[in-house]
């Protein structure tokens, strides 16, 4: 333990004093903020409900139990949960008023490979073809899925798309997005004529919209015009899905980005340019990918099964 660092007789006479002052410090965006101040808040109950005054390496081992036994949270969320306490740990010791005993503490193991799956390019044509483009509705759901299948777009970034997002770039339109991670528009991907003509349809059904008005709006009587929600996203998917008969937890929105980055590579793009279009930080990330496509296509199962006949 470190010898400069003061420890307090009780930390929790002043632990929301100090996540105040631990958030204040952070030079990063305010939802990050939002998101460590909620992820503190729920350790600081588990604090409170369990009687512990001082935490110790034990204490965090005990917490990391809890979320994943109790609270059943995923190996991801969990990881997330104690990112933002080693963080805050770290700042006490730094501030000399606790000691780091959050250092060693690691996250569960999380499962490799992806939470979810592709679609096969018959499940795409099916998904595509079921929607009636003549509706109001069609027109914004085809737009969309049809967007995410071809861009490989989160559905974070397509609610953050605005009309003047879109614009020609060396004679090619492309749609300027607000990546995940970032603090601005600043990166693009392409708009084939496949991907722009429904969206100028759902435009043109639209009538007059400003140039700030989101690419894919709400429809409701309540929200009608406003921008749509990740959750809205989400149901329109599920939606079109379960009415081809697709009924599967692991086939979501979600999907429709893992289909993108597979159907480019199933295509012949190289890692490199399937990266691209991913957006990936890590090629390690696009590489997954190629490895899933190379080990079924490859599969030495079959290799075995055609030695014993």
């Amino acid at each position: 333990m470190n010898k400069n660092v003061v420890i307090s007789q009780n930390l929790n006479l002043n632990v929301n004093l100090y996540v105040q002052q631990f958030l204040n410090s952070l030079d990063i965006r305010e939802s990050s903020k939002s998101t460590y101040n909620r992820q503190l808040k729920e350790f600081l109950i588990w604090l409170k409900n369990f009687c512990v005054i001082n935490p110790t390496r034990e204490s965090l081992l005990e917490y990391r139990e809890y979320l994943k036994n109790i609270k059943e949270l995923s190996a991801f969320t969990i990881g997330g949960y104690l990112t933002a306490i080693r963080r805050f740990f770290e700042w006490l010791e730094s501030m000399k008023i606790y000691p780091n005993v959050a250092k060693s503490i690691r996250g569960p193991k999380k499962r490799r490979g992806f939470k979810k799956d592709a679609l096969t390019i018959e499940q795409v044509k099916k998904l595509l073809d079921s929607i009636d483009r003549s509706t109001f509705d069609g027109k914004r759901d085809f737009a969309i899925i049809n967007l995410m299948v071809r861009t490989g777009l989160r559905t974070i970034e397509i609610i953050r798309a605005t009309k003047e997002d879109i614009s020609c770039n060396q004679g090619e339109y492309v749609l300027w997005v607000h990546g995940k991670g970032r603090d601005s528009k600043d990166e693009l991907v392409l708009l084939t004529e496949s991907t722009l003509v429904p969206i100028q349809e759902y435009f043109s059904s639209r009538g007059n919209i400003k140039e700030a008005a989101p690419v894919f709006a709400s429809h409701s009587s309540k929200n009608f015009g406003k921008m749509l929600t990740t959750r809205s996203i989400s149901r329109i998917v599920k939606n079109r899905l379960k009415n081809i008969g697709i009924i599967d937890n692991r086939l979501t929105a979600h999907s429709l980005r893992h289909t993108a980055i597979t159907l480019s590579l199933m295509a012949g793009a190289t890692p490199q340019e399937a990266r691209a279009l991913a957006r990936h930080s890590d090629i390690n990330t696009t590489l997954i990918y190629a490895h899933n496509l190379n080990r079924i296509a490859q599969a030495p199962e079959r290799k075995i099964d055609k030695i014993l006949k």
